[in-house]
Order: C-alpha cells, then structure tokens, then sequence
C-alpha cells in the first residue's frame, strides 16, 4: 500500500506525456503510440505468465483473437460503450484462459509450450469456419468514433491513442500491485521450485491457473484495443507470428518485470518502422525491406540474449549500478528472474522424504 501512490504518481506523469506527444506529433505517430500501448497490455500479462509464474506460452495471440471480436461482435449488433465492451472482451478471454489453464496445469516446459502453440494456430481459423459470424478471411469492420464532447474536429487517432494509453497504465498499475501481493510471491515460489511450494502449503495447480486466467485477460483487453485502433478484425492479424511476436518483445524487455514490457513493445512496433525506412531510403526493392525487419528481430533477440541476459531493462540496471556500488547491483538482480528452475537433483519430491523420515 506504501508504493500505490507512487506507483499513481508515475502513472499520472507518463499520462501526461503520452497526451502531451500525441498533441505535438502528426496522425500516424499517434497510431503507432496506440500501437505500442496494445502491445504493453499485452506483453505485460505475458510476462506475469511466463516471468513470475514460469509458463511459456505461444498462445497469447489466441486470446488477442477473443477479445478483438467479442468487441466487433458487441460494438456491430448491439453498439454498446466501449468501455463495457472492454470489460466484457477482457472476461470473455479470461474465461478461455481459464479453461486452458485448468487443461495445460500438468504440463511443463517444451509440451506447455507445444499445447499453447496448437492454440494459437487453430483458434483464429475459427473464424474461417463459420464466415456468417466471423467475416471469414475478410474479418468484421470495426467502427470506433470519438466522444462528442472533444468536438467534431479531434482527432480520432489522438483519441485512439489516449484510450489505448490509459488502459495500459491501468493494466500496469493493477500487475503491479498483484505482483508484490500474496499471490504474486506464490507465482514466484511455484516458479523457483514446484516441489517446496507445494510442501509451503501452495496449491500448485491453482496458481498456475489463476496466472493462466490474468494473462489472457491482458490479453483479451490488448486484441479488443487492437480491434478499435485498426478498425479491422481478421484471422490474419491474429496468427501464430503475433504470439511469437508477444514471447520475443517479453524476453527482449526482460522477464519478470512490466518495465521490460515496456521495452519489448518499443522494439517490435517501431523497429519494423525504423528499417523499412532505412532499407527504401537506400534503394531496396519493397520485396527486400519487408523481409529485413525479420531477420532485425533475430539479430536483436540475440545481441539481447549475448550482451544482457536479463533483457534490455536488466541490462540497464546493470549498468546503474556499476555507478552504484554492490548494495543496488545485488538488488537489480532480481529484477528479472528466468521464467522456470528445475529443481536440482538433492531435491527429493514430498514421498521421498516422507519414507526417508519413516525410516
């Protein structure tokens, strides 16, 4: 409770920047603030799954799906505010991470990651099989205008940002504070050792679940931010290639910290931007730039991984506090903790000990 208003306080000031640029700065700058905004929703809630809980998965882009067309299907057939629209989209894709959680609690590593993935491939050709509902490959227009009390002339990409912003920080804040509450220290016990958490009196297969259900209701509000700042909702925005995309901009920022969200959503929004533009101005074909943002993830993923294995934010710090002295760089340390530890061979499970007592 001593850090909320702190924790207010920074994301009043970060508000007032974000207005403040998306002022100052043409249309297409503020898309790629709303942009960037989605994507620390979204990453974010990947990084309470992945960073404190120790879960991989490869299908967070799924639940971007759900929440996107919960929010076409409400706002076309019955026009409701998008603010409970939002609150619906994000409950909606809450409920279907629920259900994975309870069905991917047993599985661990390489084969939670293989179920996710299968997740993430086959949920949005749903959309395929039934066209009627869906719009199939077209997808479902989605019509998203500003209030009339900004007035007719405002800009509707400004408000796009403000709104995406604003659900951002919100999503942070609530993260944060979970974070560093009971349930939070479970996420990180259940991550370091599965075996002493359960011995703690920690119900294992309950936090897996609950961390399961806060990630793809982050993501279920990113897909429904997605839906009103593209205008468009399609199978194809919703591919596999948009979960690794999630996965990469987690371990780029670094996993277990929201900051690091941050971080990762910079890199993958306006380094795609940054070198089409460079490849064009030098004379490359269309063909050639599109691929070399591609390869541009590969090589900063592992420049990432070779010069700061902690990610671009543990990084940081590292070097904060080489000019601090060995008090902060023992605390930075722990800043971003690797997704899952395998308990090592002397750590016996609870039956072991159990006969070795009895004996």
């Amino acid at each position: 409770m001593r850090t909320l208003p702190r924790r207010l306080g920074v994301a009043i000031v970060v508000a007032a920047i974000v207005v403040f640029l998306s002022i100052r700065l043409n249309a297409f700058r503020d898309y790629q603030i709303a942009e960037i905004a989605v994507y620390v929703t979204a990453v974010a809630g990947l990084t309470v799954l992945t960073g404190l809980s120790g879960q991989i998965s490869l299908g967070n882009g799924a639940f971007m799906a759900i929440g996107a067309y919960v929010t076409a299907l409400l706002l076309i057939h019955l026009s409701w505010p998008f603010y409970l629209v939002l609150v619906i989209a994000g409950a909606g894709a809450a409920a279907a991470g629920a259900v994975v959680g309870i069905a991917a609690a047993r599985l661990h590593g390489p084969y939670l990651a293989g179920a996710t993935l299968l997740l993430g491939v086959a949920l949005p050709a749903i959309a395929l099989a039934w066209p009627g509902v869906f719009g199939g490959d077209q997808g479902l227009n989605v019509v998203f205008t500003t209030p009339s009390f900004l007035g007719a002339n405002f800009p509707l990409t400004r408000w796009q940002a403000w709104v995406s912003a604003a659900v951002a920080l919100v999503t942070l804040i609530l993260l944060a504070n979970l974070a560093h509450s009971r349930i939070g220290r479970n996420w990180r016990a259940v991550r370091d050792d599965e075996v002493a958490a359960a011995l703690d009196g920690i119900n294992v297969a309950a936090a897996r679940v609950r961390a399961f259900v806060v990630s793809a209701a982050c993501a279920g509000l990113a897909g429904s931010l997605l839906a009103i700042v593209t205008g468009l909702v399609a199978p194809g925005a919703y591919t596999i290639t948009l979960s690794i995309a999630l996965l990469t901009a987690a371990v780029i920022g670094g996993l277990g910290s929201l900051l690091g969200a941050l971080w990762g959503s910079l890199i993958i929004v306006l380094l795609p931007t940054y070198i089409t533009d460079v490849s064009t101005s030098h004379g490359l074909s269309s063909t050639v730039g599109a691929n070399i943002p591609i390869a541009a993830y590969g090589v900063v993923l592992i420049l990432v991984m070779l010069l700061f294995p902690l990610g671009i934010l543990g990084g940081l710090m590292r070097l904060i506090s080489a000019f601090l002295g060995p008090d902060q760089k023992s605390r930075t340390g722990r800043i971003a903790p690797a997704p899952h530890v395998t308990p090592s061979a002397d750590q016996a499970p609870a039956s072991q000990h159990e006969k070795e007592g009895t004996s």
